[in-house]
C-alpha cells in the first residue's frame, strides 16, 4: 500500500500511522524522491482502512529544512521537471487538505519552506520548545505558492502573514502557539510521545463524525484553494527560473561549498 522511497517512512502503531521524513543528514530537505513521496502518501493513507490518525514528523534534528539547492538548480534548467514539481506541489496541498484521516504534526526542529507548509496543512501541530517555523521563499526569489500564501492568512491574518512571507522571519515555538500556527509546546524529549498520545486519542473518536467534521472545517481551506492556490503555484513556477532566483541560488550555493 505504501510504495514509497526510503526517504519517507510509514509505520503502523495500531490505528495510528507514523510518517517520518527520513533525510536526517540533510535536515529532511526535499529531494526529488521525497517530494514525489509527499505527493503520494496522503492518498495512500486515505485508502488505508485501518488508519484513524497520522503523526507527521522528521527524523533527526529537523522537521524539514524545505528545498535544497540541487533540486532548485534542476528546476531552473529543466522545464519538464519544473512542471512536474508544480504538479506534485498541487497534489501535496490538495491531498493533505482532503485526506480524511486527521494529521498531527510533531515539529521537532526547523520547519522551513515546504516544511513549514507541511506543518500548516496538518490538522493539529505539536512543537518542540527549540523548534521554529519560517517561509523564506521570497528571500531566494521564489513565490510562496506551495502552501504559505494559502494557509497563513487563515491562521494569523493578512498583516502577519505578509510579514512572515515578505521577510522570511523565524517564528519560535511559543510565538507559533500565540499566533495560532501551533496548538501546544512540549519539551523536545516529550514531543513524539505527546503527538502519538494525541493521535491515539483522536483514533478512538467516532470515525464518521470526526472525518466529516474535518471535511467541513476544511471547507475554509477549500474556498482558499479555489481562488489562491492556482495563481500562487503558477506564479511560483514562473519565479523558479527568474533571473533573481537563479542569481540568489548561485550566490547561496557558492557560500555553502
Amino acid at each position: 500500500m505504501y510504495d514509497l522511497s526510503p526517504e519517507l517512512v510509514v509505520t503502523a502503531h495500531d490505528a495510528v500511522r507514523l510518517v517520518e521524513l527520513n533525510r536526517p543528514e540533510q535536515l529532511n530537505s526535499t529531494s526529488e524522491e521525497l517530494h514525489t513521496d509527499l505527493s503520494e502518501v496522503w492518498d495512500a493513507i486515505a485508502a488505508d482502512q485501518r488508519a484513524k490518525a497520522v503523526v507527521l514528523t522528521g527524523r533527526g534534528q529537523a522537521f524539514s529544512a524545505g528545498g535544497n539547492f540541487r533540486v532548485m538548480e534542476r528546476v531552473q534548467q529543466d522545464a519538464a521537471f519544473r512542471e512536474k514539481n508544480i504538479v506534485e506541489a498541487r497534489r501535496i496541498i490538495t491531498s493533505m487538505v482532503r485526506c480524511p484521516v486527521p494529521v498531527v504534526a510533531a515539529v521537532n526542529g526547523p520547519a522551513v519552506g515546504l516544511g513549514c507548509s507541511l506543518a500548516l496543512l496538518s490538522d493539529l501541530v505539536v512543537v518542540a520548545e527549540d523548534a521554529h517555523f519560517a517561509d523564506p521563499h521570497v528571500q531566494v526569489g521564489l513565490v510562496a505558492g506551495d502552501g504559505g500564501a494559502l494557509v497563513l492568512p487563515l491562521l494569523v491574518g493578512l498583516a502577519r502573514a505578509k510579514e512572515m512571507l515578505f521577510l522570511g522571519q523565524r517564528v519560535d515555538a511559543h510565538e507559533a502557539v500565540r499566533l495560532g500556527i501551533a496548538n501546544r509546546v512540549v519539551p523536545q524529549d516529550e514531543l513524539l510521545a505527546e503527538a502519538m498520545s494525541l493521535a491515539q486519542r483522536i483514533a478512538l473518536l467516532p470515525t464518521q463524525a470526526l472525518r466529516d467534521t474535518k471535511r467541513t472545517v476544511n471547507l475554509h481551506l477549500e474556498a482558499a484553494m479555489s481562488t489562491v492556490m492556482e495563481p500562487g503555484l503558477l506564479a511560483e513556477r514562473s519565479s523558479m527560473h527568474s533571473p533573481e532566483h537563479v542569481a540568489l541560488v548561485k550566490k547561496l550555493t557558492s557560500q555553502h561549498r
